[in-house]
């Protein structure tokens, strides 16, 4: 089915953004019963935690849905750059009780496998997508041998260039306003980066296959304005972040409907990749976008007991409290209503 039937099966082409840590199949679901496209993140899940996320989806809607993978190349270990990291991060340790010298290490998120295609196979998903460019040749044809749409995220028309020569079904131009991780893969220069609606036109204008308009739509406005752009459909995240469906932490969702969410940046951080976040101590105290963290994922494990650690004493200094550009119209309500909402926009716009 190519993506364009896909997308006018749906109500409307509403994509809910995967977001990993902040879901699991409930707010997919959610999404899917209100003629939307739910999407699973699938990028922090085991192959045993992915059966039974996909299983839950089975057994609760036949509308088509959306898993969602990372594709980074693991680095190559680096002893000198973890010290240093394990040497920045110290203070904090001490400062809640933790022993500095039992700062863990650890891979944090993998990239797509064939041991998760193995589990995916079995249920052929109507869209598989991907963050940080695509997986192995061998992995992204065994995808499209059983159906799959492929999705990916481009953040330059560069990016999107690439992955429509690789065989993409769709893109996802992702602007700079979008909350998460930045999808870029052929560059790490961030002066590369530029909004949504500058970005989305310039997709449009270069790749034959259709567009999905992601970052900083968070408003039936925003909806409005895509589809007026050329878009053919849009990925919303942040507005689900509050749902009664999302498993987004109480003071994650503090954050988001306060003060301090009007200012978001990007950070290297929580991961050793950037992406953005509601400003927090630790981003003030080391500069969001420092060098001294590992490379992506690797920075993960070292602020994992930090994080763990300050949220038990009620405080977010160390937590990745992803949000994009405009969270000013979150709402704490369900998941089916917030979908109804850019389904009326977007076909009120036709």
């Amino acid at each position: 089915m190519p993506t364009h039937t896909l997308l006018s099966s749906l109500s409307a082409p509403i994509v809910q953004a995967p977001m990993a840590g902040a879901q699991n199949h409930r707010l997919s679901l959610a999404v899917c019963e209100a003629g939307g496209l739910g999407s699973l993140a699938a990028a922090m899940l085991s192959p045993q935690d992915l059966q039974s996320e996909l299983l839950a989806l089975k057994a609760g809607t036949r509308a088509p849905y959306n898993v969602n993978f990372f594709c980074h190349t693991p680095p190559l270990p680096d002893p000198a750059r973890e010290a240093r990291w394990h040497q920045t991060l110290a203070p904090y340790y001490r400062e809640l009780g933790l022993d500095a010298n039992s700062i863990p290490t650890g891979p944090g998120r993998v990239p797509f496998s064939h041991d998760s295609a193995d589990v995916l196979e079995a249920f052929r998903p109507a869209v598989v997508s991907f963050h940080f460019g695509l997986p192995a040749p061998d992995l992204l044809a065994r995808v499209k041998s059983w159906g799959s749409l492929v999705w990916s995220s481009a953040t330059t028309v560069q990016e999107a260039l690439w992955l429509q020569a690789k065989g993409v079904d769709a893109v996802i131009a992702q602007g700079l306003e979008a909350g998460g991780h930045r999808g870029m893969f052929l560059t790490d220069d961030l002066s590369t980066q530029i909004g949504t609606f500058a970005l989305l036109p310039q997709i449009v204008n270069a790749v034959r296959v259709p567009v999905i308009a992601a970052g900083g739509i968070a408003t039936s406005q925003g909806v409005v304005a895509a589809r007026h752009m050329g878009a053919s459909g849009v990925q919303i995240g942040t507005a689900y972040l509050c749902s009664h469906e999302a498993t987004t932490s109480a003071l994650h969702r503090a954050a988001l409907q306060s003060p301090a969410a009007q200012h978001t940046a990007l950070t290297h951080l929580f991961s050793g990749r950037p992406a953005r976040g509601i400003v927090n101590r630790i981003m003030r105290d080391l500069s969001a976008l420092s060098d001294q963290a590992p490379a992506f994922p690797l920075a993960t494990a070292g602020i994992a007991p930090l994080r763990a650690a300050a949220e038990a004493q009620g405080r977010s200094d160390f937590t990745p409290l992803w949000s994009g550009q405009n969270a000013s119209s979150i709402q704490s309500i369900g998941a089916q209503e917030i979908t109804q909402e850019f389904v009326d926009a977007w076909r009120a716009a036709s």
